[in-house]
């Protein structure tokens, strides 16, 4: 019996679409569900046509979405009916998506610099101050790099470093300043921590330093620096780092000033599945209060390479990463979009993930080089990951940042 308090299940006629040599990984796990599951697209909806609360009230016309409680979370958390979570996952993912698509960007990670003072245990990409293999990069260096990825029909530009002591305020405004008068490009930029660390060492309130930033360039904030978002496992993976409270200050105050940000989770870095609760029920409350998360976006911790490696043994599996989207999407029922992670988990596991509540596969990462450090190796270009989402049964389409236009193609 699944545990789901909301499943209703209903017969769809089977899909007429065609597989790729992905397809008989989904009918030998799913069989009969692709059959019932499957669901019959109606005339795509343009994401820039409805706003937020117009889709909401949409949805809730067709069949209001139920928010199950933190307990009934952690039920399907101890369950091991996967494909039954699976399936309110997707029924989900339905009601929020009913056009059929989902979503991926073009875009860049710029790590800027990897001089970092925190230390993280997790982290295998960043040098202490001083060390030979540490840099800072120059404005040539990135100019080449958004040309390059502007050439390749880039759209978007996400660019974060390590916590550096010497770089202030007016070091970013006249990057981002400078990165605007060049190039049209969206620059979503800086973690949490990088906007705390540069208003400590700029004397600045946070509000002063996320508007300054704004006028600056700065679009929109990604949701990097949040791993766990419980101050002691916080303290045992990245006790310098800023805390629980300081990252949801950040994006409480960006959205206050009109700024769109993503939140993350990083999970399986010896967490308990109470702590990973804490997580979830804390981007949801805020949520709730602002609205201003454009997605939730959970990957796995990579241990190669990192000293925290030599104490998380084991990475998390397959089903545990699949179950950990699913729970999300369910209980984050006030997010529009969740992305399915292929960067950490590859192709296969990122595309059962579309069956799991994931509705986005996130970016072909032209550069990545921070999950890269730690162990994470899997590359994928645009016609993979259009691949991967025809197989599975959807329509691909590429996003802006903010998900909110689809390009023809």
């Amino acid at each position: 019996m699944c545990p789901c308090p909301t499943l209703q299940v209903r017969g769809c006629p089977p899909p007429s679409h065609g597989r790729g040599q992905d397809g008989s990984l989904f009918l030998l796990l799913y069989g009969s569900f692709i059959h019932y599951f499957t669901p019959v697209y109606p005339d795509a909806i343009r994401i820039d046509n409805l706003s937020r609360k117009q889709k909401a009230r949409r949805i809730g016309e067709q069949s209001p979405i139920l928010m199950i409680s933190r307990e009934e979370a952690l039920e399907l958390f101890r369950s091991d009916d996967l494909i039954g979570i699976g399936m309110e996952a997707d029924a989900i993912r339905r009601k929020w998506h009913p056009e059929g698509i989902v979503s991926y960007i073009i875009d860049r990670n710029i790590n800027y610099t990897n001089f970092c003072t925190e230390y993280c245990s997790f982290c295998a990409f960043y040098r202490p101050l001083g060390h030979a293999e540490g840099y800072i990069l120059s404005k040539e260096t990135i100019y080449a790099k958004i040309q390059e990825t502007l050439d390749l029909g880039g759209t978007g530009l996400l660019m974060q470093g390590g916590l550096h002591p010497d770089l202030k305020i007016e070091w970013y405004e006249d990057l981002f300043r400078s990165i605007k008068e060049r190039f049209r490009i969206h620059l979503h930029c800086l973690s949490a921590p990088e906007v705390t660390n540069i208003a400590e060492v700029s004397g600045l309130s946070l509000r002063d330093t996320i508007q300054r930033l704004r006028d600056s360039g700065l679009d929109s904030i990604p949701g990097g620096g949040a791993e766990v978002l419980d101050d002691a496992v916080r303290h045992r993976i990245s006790r310098l780092k800023c805390s629980t409270q300081e990252w949801v200050d950040v994006h409480r105050t960006a959205h206050q000033l009109g700024m769109r940000t993503t939140a993350t989770m990083m999970f399986g870095c010896g967490e308990t599945i109470e702590q990973r609760m804490n997580h979830l029920e804390l981007v949801r409350n805020l949520q709730e209060e602002t609205g201003g998360f454009t997605a939730f976006i959970p990957w796995t911790f990579q241990r190669e390479n990192t000293s925290l490696g030599r104490f998380v043994k084991e990475e998390a599996t397959a089903v545990e990463y699949l179950q950990t989207l699913a729970i999300s999407r369910i209980y984050l029922d006030n997010f529009e979009n969740v992305q399915s992670s292929w960067v950490t988990q590859g192709l296969k596991t990122c595309q059962l993930g579309l069956r799991f509540g994931g509705n986005d596969v996130g970016s072909i990462m032209i550069e990545e080089n921070v999950v890269s450090a730690a162990g994470a190796h899997h590359r994928a270009s645009e016609e993979e990951l259009r691949r991967i989402i025809r197989d599975a049964g959807f329509v691909p389409k590429q996003r802006d940042t903010l998900y909110r236009r689809y390009f023809l193609n």
